[in-house]
């Protein structure tokens, strides 16, 4: 085992540089270093962790197994010294950092565009990785520090995690208008009747419905199983599907065509939430994503 007494620290921040540019020039610019030195960096970095780490495909250096291991939490480790050496300052305007945030394209739609707006008037140095995961890849990354934040639907939470609410949501049933006529009422038959869209990500669905339904003892059949929320609509138009849906995700439907109604029983409304590991609890930059992303949504009308 390295001693760490040994090992130059400043090294590891040319490794974090080097493995989110994944190019000599660009992380010497980063850095405000020469070429040659962190060149000299990576020589050094290599002999240290005794593997390549970073190997040159064409114009661009592709990081090693071992390095892709290493990425996610040498970002962590570096936010949380970070952290620990400045635990109540945090200057927006100047500050430098990559937050990993994982949302659908559900939570994109309602509070990113915002948000983007907003970071890059206050705080131009921050940069965003979304990433799309299910909600039991959003936890499972969380706790393991793949990920800074995820936005989603969270019933079941580790104790190791905390979250903050963003708002309360409840469930609406889309259809074509047309499929509707004349009466334009969407009773539990008809809705037990005809064929569901499901939204999904990586085997995860929607176990808020399943559960309603088997709370009344019934069943729907899905026909068509996607993890894309921006599509769904489009495969409601002109046919006799339904899409059963968190309301805010039907933002900008065409209302002349397709036709938003109640559920025809009762499925619980649910708070969706900002989740993160308890040990950033101390991570004022962190604390300070969140607080502009709850921001956003309070600003927002819907």
């Amino acid at each position: 085992m390295n001693d760490l007494r040994r090992i130059d620290l400043n090294l590891l921040v040319i490794l974090d540089a080097l493995l989110s540019e994944q190019h000599v020039t660009r992380a010497a610019e980063r850095l405000h270093l020469s070429q040659p030195a962190v060149s000299h960096a990576l020589a050094r970095l290599r002999d240290m962790l005794g593997d390549p780490l970073l190997m040159r495909q064409g114009g661009t250096l592709v990081p090693t197994a071992r390095a892709m291991e290493l990425a996610a939490p040498l970002t962590e480790a570096l936010a949380q010294v970070q952290a620990l050496l400045a635990p109540n300052r945090f200057d927006p305007t100047s500050a430098k950092r990559r937050f990993r945030v994982a949302m659908s394209d559900y939570s994109a739609a309602i509070f990113l565009p915002g948000l983007v707006r907003l970071l890059r008037h206050e705080a131009p140095g921050i940069d965003l990785q979304v990433i799309q995961a299910s909600r039991e890849g959003m936890v499972e990354g969380v706790l393991n520090g793949d990920l800074d934040l995820a936005a989603g639907v969270f019933p079941d939470m580790p104790a190791e995690m905390r979250t903050t609410p963003l708002f309360e949501e409840h469930y609406t049933c889309l259809v074509d208008r047309d499929s509707l006529a004349p009466a334009g009422v969407l009773d539990l038959p008809a809705y037990l009747s005809r064929p569901h869209v499901l939204l999904e990500m990586r085997g995860s669905g929607t176990p808020e419905i399943e559960r309603a339904l088997t709370a009344i003892r019934e069943r729907r059949h899905v026909a068509i199983s996607l993890p894309h929320w921006g599509v769904a609509p489009q495969l409601i138009q002109g046919t006799d599907l339904i899409l059963t849906v968190s309301s805010r995700g039907l933002i900008n439907i065409d209302a002349r065509q397709l036709l938003a109604v109640p559920p025809p029983f009762h499925i619980p409304s649910f708070a969706f939430e900002l989740a993160w590991h308890t040990r950033r609890g101390g991570d004022v930059g962190l604390q300070w994503l969140i607080g502009r992303v709850v921001g956003v949504l309070s600003a927002d009308p819907r």
